[in-house]
């Protein structure tokens, strides 16, 4: 832990000299945490190494302008161990952000990879019910992006070279090729991707993620399809994920959500190594949010189950046939510190 606390301590002295130095520095940091007591079990039998109190994330994240081009973004896990080898497996990312104008900008640092739909783009402490590629696929990775917004604001386009998320010590240069669209249409929203990324080297499987979000007053439907193929396999069906959620706010101060996800791999080449071959699983879950601060959704207390079925054939993987799992958890999103000079 004091390695850890050093490590942030350091990085912030580093940041705010930089700041000094330009016109309109700004700095927020925010700590966000969640906590759950689970009973988790497969069958009638109770799995008491998933069960019990949990710590399940702490998050340190720090981001603010340089001026009016360069921006900063970073968010640290301070409840991981930072592996010797690799001093950033703890940081999810770190980088810097030019804006040319209102419609150009460019990044580079630890990024997330660009891959398209709406349980992919929410933040884990904010997830209760996942599918199992959600579970398996390390999406925070170097790289550097470029991006355009139109004129009205609705589309963002966007191009990303990043290594791949399944890189290996002894092939450290495997890329990942991401193309990206985020759609906001009022009532609509969108996170579309096609992605090229390296599973082995010089072996490619391509992503095809689609992304909806439908805003009908106080209910909102995430909908998202995701389809992998490598070389030699067919495209379409093979190997693919779905996943939806429905989230309805009853009060203002209590909302109800539902979530499903359907991952299946039916194809004989090994090169998908988030849903491996031979995998069929359902996973089908819900339950509350209450928010016991008047007006804020910072703090929540939420209940929750899931079931899930089907065939995992990674023996590491998360989601177990016949599991059930009951959470009840509290989430805490504190904002500590705004500062501009």
């Amino acid at each position: 832990m004091k390695s850890r606390l050093a490590i942030v301590a350091g990085l912030l002295c580093l940041a705010l000299p930089m700041l000094a130095d330009d016109d309109k520095p700004t700095l927020n940091i925010d700590l966000h945490s969640r906590v759950s007591f689970m009973n988790d079990r497969v069958g009638n039998e109770i799995r008491h190494d998933a069960s019990g109190f949990k710590g399940d994330y702490f998050f340190l994240i720090a981001n603010g302008q340089v001026d009016d081009h360069f921006s900063y973004s970073w968010r640290q896990r301070i409840n991981k161990k930072i592996d010797r080898n690799d001093m950033f497996d703890a940081t999810d990312w770190l980088y810097v952000s030019y804006q040319a104008d209102r419609h150009w900008g460019v990044a580079a640092g630890k990024q997330v990879v660009m891959i398209g739909g709406y349980e992919y783009d929410r933040s884990p402490i904010d997830i209760y019910t996942s599918s199992e590629f959600w579970n398996n696929i390390p999406c925070f990775q170097f790289g550097a992006s470029a991006s355009y917004t139109t004129t009205n604001g609705k589309n963002r386009f966007a191009f990303q070279v990043s290594q791949s998320p399944f890189n290996i010590p002894q092939h450290r240069d495997m890329l990942a090729y991401n193309a990206f669209w985020g759609g906001n249409f009022g009532f609509l929203n969108t996170l579309y991707s096609l992605n090229m990324i390296e599973y082995s080297p010089s072996h490619f499987i391509s992503y095809m993620a689609l992304g909806h979000k439908l805003n009908v007053g106080n209910a909102s439907l995430e909908l998202d399809f995701m389809n992998r193929a490598a070389s030699g396999q067919t495209f379409m069906f093979k190997d693919c994920s779905v996943m939806a959620r429905v989230d309805y706010r009853v009060l203002p101060q209590l909302s109800l959500y539902g979530k499903f996800t359907y991952d299946v791999n039916r194809a004989e080449k090994e090169a998908d190594k988030c849903v491996l071959p031979g995998t069929e699983l359902t996973a089908i879950g819900g339950g509350v949010e209450a928010y016991p601060l008047k007006g804020k959704s910072d703090v929540r207390v939420s209940l929750s189950v899931a079931h899930s079925a089907g065939t995992n054939s990674n023996p590491a993987g998360t989601m177990l046939d016949d599991q059930t799992t009951v959470r009840l958890g509290l989430v805490a999103k504190l904002h500590v510190l705004s500062w501009k000079k």
